[in-house]
């Protein structure tokens, strides 16, 4: 096989990708993403012993973030950007290892990924040939590697949008590091891998809480809003990802010029903050989840900004991809990448000055959707939901929070949504919304039957309210509370959001389209005897055993 991938959802035929990722990526960037893996790993051995020596490397901390960061799924399909990158690495190896022999840190036998180099690029496409996935021969133990990784992918995602916004915890980046070393480390038991997943799981809960403070010092806490998803008649810029920051930034070097912006996709909610509420030129929403970007980016006519994944390659005959930039960890070949200057700032002009040349959007939709349902908001209406819940006119809340994706079997959550019974409550974040946002679902005394908490990264909001609910509740258990968990995933920041409910003691999560490949049959079964991890069946069968 010429690679091997199987970190998201869509793995081919349910055991991973061979030839090209379902995804898009060639072979070429499947392989060379792993040697990234590789060289964090030997940097991640020295820099673990300097932190115990008390020397930590602030640039060491941000490559490995931001090398994982790189490596989701539909995050960057550059192979140039990570060929730069490696050999940036194998530079900061070698200084944090110098750093750590001053401060008298000696190395014994120390796994390859910590000695190996090379230097021209056909050196790198050979070893990483040899380096991935399949390096690890047991099939449990690869397994229980690679969850971990996948966590701490996630993990770095949301430690890096908080890190935008001058918000960080030494603690994340030595995680990662640690985690990083451990899947190297032959002598580790499957008891002391779960260990360490479970303990991904916990930095989640703290990445996701960081984050949280730090979006809502920087723009104030979500409101309930309602969303535009028609267009105005001036030319517009679509920014897509999930990073606020950036989107912040394009609002401001866009006011007084004539060009509007709109959300897409993941960056939806940020028009529930107030500070961005207050740009006339900030529109609202266009269009639906990533992965339907091909058409509707051809529609927009404007240009589009990637400050995150999720891009989809363009087709041979599109007509925008000249039009589409990057930013941050995302990249593809031929797209314009904008990088900060060296006080953080990012020159959004260029693709202003493309958008004053482009036609107004053409509509696809008209209407308003509903959302900025985050913690604090419900918290303000706790006692109101308290209330339907006693009273019986709230038998159930459904947590189906999550990934959207192309795959025809997600229809199963728009059918699954249309079908719950009047006096259930869908709270959800994530892309996975977009599959019944706009389904007229109605309200239960004037709360929405789809309570939007925001991105991903917001599932913390779900957890904030389920803890809440428990305590007012005077239960002992948050698996008493009336909420089940359907949950849609796609990569790998839904496996960090996984791992973190499942360390505050969540069960019974039921998780779809499909069970993920990287799960081996022994991995899959402790997580099903352990925490009640599930499958999804039909819909009427699946309605029958969560309203039982």
């Amino acid at each position: 096989m010429s690679m091997f991938c199987y970190q998201c959802q869509e793995a081919a035929k349910g055991t991973g990708c061979t030839i090209k990722g379902v995804c898009g990526k060639t072979d070429e960037v499947a392989n060379i993403q792993d040697l990234l893996m590789y060289v964090m790993k030997g940097i991640s051995l020295y820099s673990v012993k300097a932190r115990e020596a008390g020397v930590e490397n602030e640039k060491v901390n941000n490559f490995i973030m931001n090398g994982l960061f790189m490596t989701i799924t539909n995050a960057n399909f550059d192979k140039v950007k990570f060929v730069e990158a490696i050999r940036e690495g194998l530079k900061l190896r070698e200084e944090i290892k110098k750093q750590a022999e001053e401060a008298g840190v000696s190395f014994g036998d120390l796994h390859h990924s910590a000695t190996w180099f090379a230097d021209s690029e056909n050196d790198f496409d050979a070893k990483a040939r040899v380096v991935g996935i399949l390096a690890t021969e047991n099939e449990d133990v690869r397994s229980l590697r690679e969850l971990l990784i996948y966590g701490v992918k996630g993990l770095a995602a949301y430690t890096e949008h908080a890190y935008n916004l001058g918000f960080e915890k030494d603690e994340l980046y030595a995680f990662m590091q640690e985690a990083l070393v451990a899947t190297t480390d032959d002598t580790l038991s499957a008891d002391d891998l779960v260990g360490l997943v479970m303990k991904c799981g916990a930095n989640g809960v703290t990445a996701m809480a960081t984050l949280d403070e730090a979006n809502t010092s920087a723009y104030g806490n979500p409101e309930v809003t309602e969303v535009n998803i028609g267009v105005s008649n001036k030319p517009g810029i679509l920014i897509s990802g999930h990073d606020l920051k950036d989107m912040e930034e394009l609002l401001k070097q866009t006011e007084g010029t004539g060009v509007d912006v709109y959300t897409h996709s993941e960056m939806l909610p940020a028009n529930y903050y107030p500070a961005f509420k207050k740009y006339e030129h900030f529109v609202g929403n266009y269009g639906n989840a990533w992965w339907k970007q091909n058409e509707e980016f051809e529609t927009f006519n404007g240009p589009i900004l990637f400050t995150t994944n999720c891009i989809v390659p363009p087709k041979a005959n599109s007509t925008y991809q000249d039009k589409v930039f990057t930013t941050g960890s995302s990249g593809f070949p031929g797209f314009k990448h904008i990088v900060a200057d060296e006080n953080g700032k990012k020159d959004f002009s260029e693709i202003i000055e493309l958008a004053k040349t482009c036609a107004a959007p053409t509509e696809i939709e008209k209407g308003k959707i509903v959302g900025g349902f985050a913690h604090n908001q419900v918290m303000q209406v706790a006692d109101k939901v308290v209330d339907a819940v006693k009273s019986g006119a709230i038998r159930k809340f459904f947590v189906m929070a999550g990934c959207d994706g192309r795959m025809k079997g997600r229809d199963y959550y728009t059918e699954f949504a249309a079908k719950l019974p009047q006096d259930t409550v869908i709270l959800t974040a994530g892309c996975a919304k977009y599959r019944y946002n706009k389904l007229e679902l109605g309200d239960i005394g004037g709360i929405p039957r789809v309570l939007d908490a925001g991105q991903c990264n917001d599932s913390y909001s779900l957890a904030v309210i389920a803890l809440k609910l428990k305590e007012v509740f005077e239960l002992n258990d948050i698996n008493d509370l009336p909420i089940a968990y359907n949950i849609a995933w796609y990569e790998q920041k839904a496996v960090i959001v996984l791992l973190a409910l499942l360390h505050l003691g969540v069960k019974n999560i039921h998780l779809g389209p499909t069970l993920p490949a990287f799960l081996s049959p022994n991995v899959a079964n402790v997580l099903v005897e352990t925490f009640g991890i599930g499958g999804i069946g039909t819909v009427d069968e699946d309605m029958k055993m969560f309203l039982n």
